[in-house]
């Protein structure tokens, strides 16, 4: 049975995970999971163990905190200063500069 807290993390991961760039196949198997697996977790049908939590975490080079913030929690102004800090960060790193390029280009 879907619950809010799995709804959301699901969303959470998928939208994390295309910002990353990665396929669902592509992910799944950086952290070693079958593709319906992931799907059934991004849908929020299922749960993951602290192992695949471990390595989405790891693999998507984000914190606990960083998987577990809800956009929908967050004021506009948390979220303008949330983006600006997190490219502050990764004005040395070209792939993920790329990314973040494509993403605002493509709005």
């Amino acid at each position: 049975m879907k619950n809010d807290i799995q709804i959301k993390l699901g969303k959470r991961i998928q939208q994390l995970r295309k910002i990353k760039g990665l396929s669902q196949e592509a992910f799944a198997e950086k952290i070693n999971i079958a593709t319906t697996t992931l799907s059934s977790i991004e849908t929020g049908n299922a749960f993951m163990t602290s192992q695949t939590l471990e390595k989405i975490l790891e693999t998507l080079s984000i914190s606990p905190q960083e998987l577990f913030t809800f956009s929908d929690e967050l004021s506009d102004g948390t979220m303008f200063e949330y983006i600006t800090q997190k490219l502050d960060f990764i004005k040395q790193d070209t792939e993920r500069l790329r990314i973040i390029y494509n993403v605002i280009k493509s709005l």
